[in-house]
C-alpha cells in the first residue's frame, strides 16, 4: 500500500526479482517512480535467469547496459529490447536514484509464453536420428537449435557419408566452429575441407541459438543474431550423409578421430533438422539414445556460484583459524595480465600470504616475518588471461608449498623452503577492504577484474550465498551468482587482417604488416596508384599501392614506369622469361599457367580505373609452322 517497492535501505546491492512461473519471452521494459513521492530511481540494470540462479545482465551493443530511469515519480518510461530475452526471472537492480528521495520503482514486464522441448545431455549419451533411406544426399539444408553449457569443449552435432563428406559443429574453447566438408575430389580431403569458428565464452550456462543454412556452397552461420556468411571450398554443392546424423557427439566407431572429441555436456532446446523436430521426436520416444548415459528432460543445473570483481570490488571470506595446513583452491576467468587474487595473514604474524596474476601468469609469495628468508616466491602456467576458466590450487605447510595450474600435476611447483604455517581468519579475494592498503604491508597488483568460482579455502568450499547476506564474511561491489564477463575481440573490429587484443574494457587493433593503420587498422598506408606517387614527385620505381584504398582488397607491389606524359602501372607475373612449349599434335593444345603478383580482385580494381591497358605476348619458334602458313 505504499505506493510501490522501496527497500528500506537504499545502496547498490537491493534488487526486484520478478518470477514469472515458467519461461517466457520478454520484450519490453517500463517504469515509475514510488507513487506521488521523492521516489524514483533513474538508471538501473536488468538481470535474467532460467533457475534464479547464475543471472545474466543484458547487453546491448556489447556492453553490459544501464537503462535510463523516471525524472519524476509518475510519468512513466518504457523500453522496448534490441532482442527478446527468454528468462523465468527477472532481476531489477537500481544503479542510481533521485538525490533527495530514496529507490522507489514501480515496473511492468511485457512479453509472450515461450514453450521449447529441453534435452539434457549428460556427456555421455548420443543422440541419432537415423534417415529412412540409408543415405541422405541434399543441394539444402537447415539446421537449427538452442544448446546451453558450461563446457569450452563438445560435440553439438555430427554427421559423415561415405564420399568423404561430413558435417560437424562443435565447441572448441568455448567457442562455436562449424566444420564441413562436401566430398573429395582427385586433390585429396583437404581441399575441400572448411572450417569457420564464430561466438566465445558460450561456456556461461546461458542459452545461445545456432542456425546452419546451407545452399550448395554457400552458407550462412547464424549465433546469437550474429551472422557469418562463407562458401565452402571444392567444388561440390551436395552434402551426402550415411544412416544418420547425430546430435551431443560422434557416435564411437573405432576410428581414432572420434574419440579424441568430448561429447557434448549439457542443454540442448528446439533442435529442428531440415523441417523435422528432433527434440519432440526424442520427447515421444521415437528416437533411440545410444545406450551409454542417459537423456533427461529437465535442463541439469551446474552447482557453480561464479562471482564477479570490477577494479573496487573485494571478497572476505573466513578460514579455519590456526590450522598448520594452508590450502586454497577456486577457478578465475580474466582478461587482464595482472591482479590480485587472494591475500591472507598468516596467525601469530607468521607472516602472509599473496597469490596474484602477474604477466598472465600464477605467482605466490609468501612473506615470513620469523627468518632471515623474508620471501619466498614461486609461479606457474602461462596466457592465463584468455577469458577461459583457469583452476588454481596452492597448499603451504611446514616447509613445503605446492601450486597447481588447471590440475597439471606434471608441471606443479613446489618448494621446500624453510617455512612455518598457522592459518589466519580471514581470506581476501579479488582484493581489499581500503583501510588495510596503508598497513604494514603493501599489495604487488592492482585489483582482480573478472570472475571466479568453486572458492575452496582450507578444505571447504565457500558458500557465497551466505556470504551474500554478510553471514559469514563481507564484500564490496561484487556481484554474486553472475559473471559478465564480454569479448572484445568477437567479432574483431580489426580490419584486414590487424590483430585484437584485449584488457577487461577496452580492445586494441596490432596493424603490424597489414599495410594499414589506425585504430582499427582502417587507412591504408599506401597511395591508391602509381599516378599519385607520381604527384609527390617519385620517380620510376617499383611502389607498394593499394587500388582500392581502404576497402576490403589488400596491397600489391607494381612497377610503376612515370614517362613524360603518361604514368604506366606495369603488374609482373611468372612468365616474363622465354618459357619452352613443348610440341603437340595438330588436334592438341598447350596450356601455360600464368601467375600475377596480383588477386583477379586488384587486377579488376587497377584496369577499371585505368585509362588504357595492354599486354604483351611474343612466340618464337623454329622448324614449327605458325598459323596455317607453309
Amino acid at each position: 500500500g505504499a505506493g510501490g517497492w522501496s527497500p528500506s535501505d537504499s545502496d547498490h546491492y537491493q534488487w526486484l526479482q520478478v518470477d514469472f512461473g515458467n519461461r517466457k519471452q520478454i520484450s519490453a521494459i517500463a517504469t515509475q517512480g514510488r507513487y506521488s513521492s521523492s521516489d524514483w530511481v533513474t538508471q538501473y540494470r536488468m538481470l535474467y535467469s532460467d533457475t534464479g540462479r547464475n543471472w545474466k545482465p543484458y547487453h546491448q551493443d556489447g556492453n553490459i547496459w544501464a537503462f535510463p530511469g523516471n525524472i519524476n515519480s509518475d510519468s512513466v518510461v518504457r523500453h522496448d529490447f534490441q532482442h527478446p530475452v527468454i528468462a523465468r526471472y527477472v532481476r531489477m537492480v537500481p544503479l542510481d536514484w533521485n538525490g533527495e528521495g530514496r529507490i522507489g520503482l514501480r515496473i511492468e514486464v511485457y512479453g509472450c509464453s515461450y514453450w521449447a522441448d529441453v534435452i539434457n545431455f549428460d556427456g555421455h549419451v548420443v543422440l541419432p536420428y537415423r534417415f529412412r533411406n540409408k543415405k541422405m544426399k541434399t543441394l539444402k539444408d537447415v539446421i537449427a537449435l538452442k544448446f546451453k553449457t558450461s563446457e569450452s569443449e563438445g560435440v553439438i552435432l555430427h554427421g559423415e557419408g561415405q564420399q568423404g563428406d561430413y558435417i560437424t559443429l562443435e565447441l572448441k574453447k568455448a567457442k562455436l566452429v562449424l566444420s564441413l566438408n562436401l566430398g573429395i575430389n582427385q586433390l585429396g580431403p583437404i581441399y575441400g575441407h572448411t572450417s569457420v569458428m564464430t561466438g566465445s565464452l558460450l561456456d556461461d550456462h546461458h542459452w545461445h541459438s545456432v542456425v546452419i543454412e546451407r545452399q550448395g556452397r554457400s552458407i550462412n552461420l547464424t549465433l546469437d543474431r550474429g551472422t557469418q556468411h562463407f562458401r565452402t571450398n571444392g567444388e561440390f554443392d551436395y552434402l551426402d550423409l550415411d544412416y544418420e546424423i547425430t546430435f551431443g557427439g560422434i557416435p564411437f566407431s573405432g576410428k581414432p578421430s572420434s574419440s579424441s572429441r568430448k561429447n557434448f555436456k549439457g542443454c540442448m532446446e528446439s533442435i529442428n533438422y531440415n523441417g523435422i523436430n528432433i527434440t519432440d521426436l526424442a520427447r515421444r520416444k521415437k528416437l533411440e539414445p545410444s545406450n551409454v548415459g542417459n537423456l533427461s528432460f529437465s535442463c541439469v543445473e551446474p552447482y557453480t556460484v561464479p562471482v564477479f570483481f570490477n577494479a573496487t570490488s573485494y571478497l572476505e571470506v573466513p578460514g579455519r583459524l590456526n590450522q598448520d595446513l594452508f590450502s586454497v583452491s577456486f577457478q578465475f576467468r580474466t582478461w587482464n595480465p595482472s591482479g590480485l587474487l587472494v591475500f591472507s595473514h598468516f596467525a601469530e604474524n607468521l607472516g602472509n600470504v599473496e597469490i596474484d596474476l602477474t604477466e598472465s601468469k600464477v605467482g605466490v609469495h609468501i612473506n615470513i616475518t620469523q627468518t632471515k628468508m623474508g620471501q619466498i616466491d614461486i609461479s606457474s602456467g602461462s596466457g592465463l588471461n584468455d577469458g577461459q576458466w583457469h583452476e588454481v590450487r596452492f597448499l603451504a605447510k611446514e616447509n613445503f608449498a605446492i601450486l597447481t595450474i588447471d590440475g597439471d600435476e606434471a608441471s606443479a611447483v613446489r618448494t621446500n623452503s624453510p617455512l612455518q604455517v598457522k592459518t589466519g581468519e580471514k581470506y581476501f579475494f579479488g582484493g581489499f577492504l581500503n583501510q588495510m592498503n596503508n598497513s604494514s604491508h603493501s599489495v604487488l597488483q592492482p585489483s582482480f577484474q573478472g570472475c571466479m568460482q568453486l572458492i575452496q579455502v582450507d578444505d571447504q568450499l565457500v558458500n557465497l550465498y551466505q556470504v551474500a547476506q554478510r553471514k559469514p564474511g563481507s564484500f564490496a561491489n561484487v556481484s554474486i551468482d553472475m559473471c559478465a564477463i564480454i569479448d572484445r575481440c568477437v567479432p574483431n573490429h580489426c580490419e584486414h587482417g590487424g590483430k585484437c587484443s584485449q584488457t577487461w574494457d577496452s580492445f586494441k587493433c596490432t596493424c603490424d604488416e597489414t599495410g594499414y593503420s589506425g585504430a582499427t587498422c582502417h587507412n591504408s598506408i599506401y597511395e591508391p596508384s602509381c599516378e599519385a606517387y607520381k604527384h609527390l614527385g617519385q620517380t620510376s620505381n617499383y611502389y607498394w599501392i593499394d587500388p582500392d584504398g581502404s576497402g576490403p582488397l589488400g596491397p600489391l607491389k607494381v612497377y610503376c614506369n612515370m614517362t613524360e606524359d603518361k604514368v604506366w602501372t606495369i603488374v609482373s607475373h611468372d612468365l616474363q622469361m622465354q618459357t619452352t612449349v613443348l610440341g603437340y599434335n595438330p588436334e592438341k593444345y598447350s596450356v601455360t599457367q600464368l601467375v600475377y603478383s596480383a588477386s583477379m580482385d586488384q587486377m579488376s580494381a587497377i584496369t577499371s580505373s585505368a585509362e588504357y591497358c595492354e599486354q604483351y605476348v611474343s612466340y618464337f619458334c623454329k622448324m614449327s609452322r605458325l598459323l596455317n602458313t607453309p
